[in-house]
C-alpha cells in the first residue's frame, strides 16, 4: 500500500515537472515578436540582406505558409512600417540567414496585410 502510494506521487511530481519544464522551454522555442514589430530589440522592417553564414546573421529566418510571427511584404522602396522588407547588398538595416529549422522568426511573404500575427 505505501509502495503504490510512492509511485502515484512520483508519478505526480514527474508529470507536474514536465509542465512546467514545457512551459519554461515554450518561451524559448516560440518566437517573441513584440506588438511594436522587434525581435530582442531588432526592427522587423527595413533594409535586410541575406547572409550564408551564421556568425555574420542577426536573425535565423524559416519561411513558412502558415503560423508565421510576422507577415513580411517584399518592397523595391519605403520599407518604413511594420513587416516591410527591401533586399539590399549593402547598408542593411538587419542581416538574416534562412534555415529549415531552429529559427528565430517563422515569416510568411505577403502582397498586402504586412504586420506582425
Amino acid at each position: 500500500m505505501l509502495s503504490r502510494q510512492r509511485n502515484l506521487i512520483s508519478s505526480y511530481l514527474v508529470n507536474r515537472w514536465t509542465v512546467i519544464a514545457f512551459l519554461i522551454l515554450s518561451g524559448y522555442v516560440f518566437a517573441q515578436v513584440e506588438s511594436d514589430c522587434t525581435y530582442k530589440g531588432i526592427k522587423l522592417y527595413g533594409r535586410v540582406r541575406v547572409v550564408d553564414t551564421f556568425n555574420r546573421a542577426d536573425l535565423k529566418v524559416r519561411f513558412v505558409k502558415s503560423y508565421a510571427d510576422i507577415r513580411v511584404r517584399l518592397v523595391d522602396s519605403f520599407a518604413n512600417s511594420c513587416g516591410r522588407w527591401r533586399y539590399v547588398d549593402s547598408f542593411e538595416d538587419f542581416t538574416i540567414i534562412i534555415v529549415d529549422s531552429f529559427e528565430d522568426v517563422r515569416v510568411k511573404i505577403v502582397n498586402s496585410f504586412e504586420g506582425v500575427e
